[in-house]
């Protein structure tokens, strides 16, 4: 980022079990990345795992590191997964699978619950 002016972007990604939004957000000294989906969020660290809980969201972050920050939502593909809600959870999400393991499982589970 060259001036001042924060980015934000959002695509569509395709997956075996379907497609889900990636997003980007990125300011002077920060940034985000969470992939959406029917379901629930794979996200980075910055999302409050407890305020996702007291609303009973899935929710599965992963967690950068100053010198390898997650700043794109494809760079959540490989990273493990640090914590999960209890609803993320009960969909078979487990700490130290990868984001996209976490993003598939999540895919999945919206498609049982449309069929």
């Amino acid at each position: 980022m060259t001036d001042s002016v924060p980015s934000s972007t959002q695509r569509q990604l395709q997956f075996e079990n379907g497609s889900a939004i990636g997003t980007s957000q990125r300011w002077v000294g920060g940034q985000y990345c969470s992939v959406l989906t029917p379901v629930g969020i794979v996200g980075c660290g910055i999302y409050d795992l407890k305020t996702a809980e007291e609303f009973g969201q899935a929710i599965a972050i992963a967690k950068g590191t100053p010198t390898n920050p997650l700043v794109e939502p494809e760079d959540l593909f490989d990273a493990k997964i640090v914590g999960v809600t209890a609803k993320a959870a009960e969909l078979g999400i487990q700490v130290s699978d990868t984001g996209r393991s976490a993003i598939e499982t999540m895919l999945s589970a919206a498609r049982s619950a449309d069929a």
